[in-house]
């Protein structure tokens, strides 16, 4: 199985948001693709509180996507050895996540994939998972059509 690890800065709302949505998507589409997701910088997630962003968890559910669970996994950080398991990584917002690849991971920075989805302070979060959801239907398109 293909894997595909996506990125941001607390792995609490956007990357998990992705993650949920792509491993639904791959499944539909019956991909032997994965998605993991971890944060690049979980000590800047202070008001994180619990497994999974109340904003990723209602949108997942509008969707019709029953994944999270009660016994939902909680952020987990970016480590070295995530890298040698993914296919494809991507980071979910360029402007915030090549500076902390280049500080944290300076040998992948330059070998991911950047897509532009602002955090919540800066974008909407019904305007960001909008995004983030048109980004990983392509995403899996592509990989339909690349089978």
């Amino acid at each position: 199985m293909k894997q595909v690890l996506f990125l941001c800065t607390g792995n609490y709302y956007r990357s998990r948001f992705a993650e949920h949505l792509f491993n639904w998507f791959a499944t539909q589409k019956g991909l032997n693709w994965n998605a993991d997701s971890k944060g690049l910088a979980l000590e800047r997630g202070v008001n994180n509180v619990g497994a999974i962003s109340p904003y990723a968890k209602e949108a997942i559910a509008e969707r019709g996507i029953n994944t999270v669970t009660p016994q939902e996994r909680y952020p987990q950080s970016l480590m070295e050895k995530d890298f040698q398991g993914a296919n494809m990584v991507i980071a979910l917002d360029e402007s915030e996540h090549l500076p902390l690849m280049q500080e944290r991971f300076p040998n992948h920075a330059d070998s991911i994939i950047y897509w532009l989805v602002h955090d919540i302070d800066k974008t909407k979060p019904e305007v960001a998972l909008k995004e983030i959801e048109k980004k990983v239907f392509g995403l899996i398109e592509d990989l339909v059509i690349n089978i």
